[in-house]
């Protein structure tokens, strides 16, 4: 190889095609996660992260918000990103939002940490939008094997210079430890209950100790709950997505936990700002706001900061 050429060349005219919101061909697609097998199959269940990084919340398919967070937070690999989960479903581009994100973390392994959100699974997609966009956009259920196969070795969690604990849901009655965390066997489909479901669903909640949750698996926990955990593994802060919040980003349990959600005016209706989180060198953290990404080809929805929270969502 002489010096000029780029190993990357491929990769890097995957990523170009994937921001002008192009889908892949099928063999590049399936070549693309096999890739990201190998790497991913490196990570542990808590992650490892340098700062300075910046968090992110939920994407769910919506391209174009996706872009214009890395308008707002900057490009990679100039920024490091940790994604916390769910990025595909309900939205028009799961396919196209998950590819730029599988090939992003290809290209720059060291700068981009991607973790499993509850959507990440085979079941969960058949049902809310990305297995039917599969079929839409490449005429079979392959490449929407492709990338279910490759959910199942993304990390379950991330750890921010050993102080902020990033996840997609939440805690685990199970799971006192991060140690614990460490020896589970994530490579496999979401079970429906148990400690690696517990990571991907939970909700923190007003009450205190555990509760039963809502959406019909995981718990809720409470402040008391967050103080301990956070106390016995040295942690500072437990950073999550998972749950809609309108102004982008909400802290609960006295300020040992946040909630980040980056798809704004999700499902296109709910009027809700997102948010990303930038932790600097010096582990400060300050928050970036941001309303949607003018919409091109999709149906037109009103964006209405302040409107009404819709129904609960999964």
């Amino acid at each position: 190889m002489t010096g000029h050429e780029n190993p990357f060349e491929h990769l890097d005219k995957h990523i170009e095609q994937l921001l002008r919101c192009e889908p892949l061909p099928e063999a590049d697609v399936k070549a693309l996660c096999e890739k990201a097998k190998e790497i991913l199959a490196e990570e542990s269940n808590v992650q490892p992260v340098r700062c300075p990084v910046t968090v992110c919340g939920d994407i769910h398919g919506q391209f174009n918000d996706l872009l214009e967070l890395f308008r707002i937070g900057g490009d990679s690999p100039n920024t490091n990103y940790l994604f916390m989960g769910d990025y595909v479903d309900r939205g028009y581009h799961s396919v196209e939002t998950v590819s730029l994100l599988v090939a992003l973390k290809v290209r720059f392994r060291d700068r981009i940490t991607i973790l499993r959100g509850n959507h990440e699974s085979r079941q969960i997609t058949q049902v809310y939008g990305f297995y039917d966009e599969c079929l839409r956009k490449y005429g079979s259920a392959d490449v929407w094997k492709a990338f279910t196969d490759l959910f199942d070795y993304l990390p379950l969690t991330g750890l921010v210079e050993n102080k902020i604990f990033c996840l997609h849901g939440g805690l685990s009655p199970t799971l006192e430890a991060l140690d614990h965390i460490r020896a589970l066997d994530r490579i496999q489909e979401v079970p429906h209950e148990g400690p690696m479901c517990d990571l991907l669903w939970s909700d923190p909640d007003d009450r205190g100790g555990w509760g039963i949750s809502p959406r019909g698996a995981g718990y809720t926990f409470g402040a008391d709950i967050s103080a301990a955990y956070n106390h016995s593994n040295g942690l500072d802060l437990i950073s999550r997505a998972h749950q809609l919040v309108m102004e982008g980003y909400n802290w609960s349990h006295e300020q040992a936990v946040v909630t980040i959600f980056s798809a704004p005016n999700y499902c296109y209706r709910c009027g809700n700002l997102a948010a990303i989180m930038e932790v600097s060198d010096d582990m400060s953290r300050t928050f970036q706001k941001f309303e949607p990404a003018p919409r091109r080809g999709e149906p037109e929805t009103a964006f209405r900061a302040g409107g009404t929270t819709p129904d609960y969502f999964l």
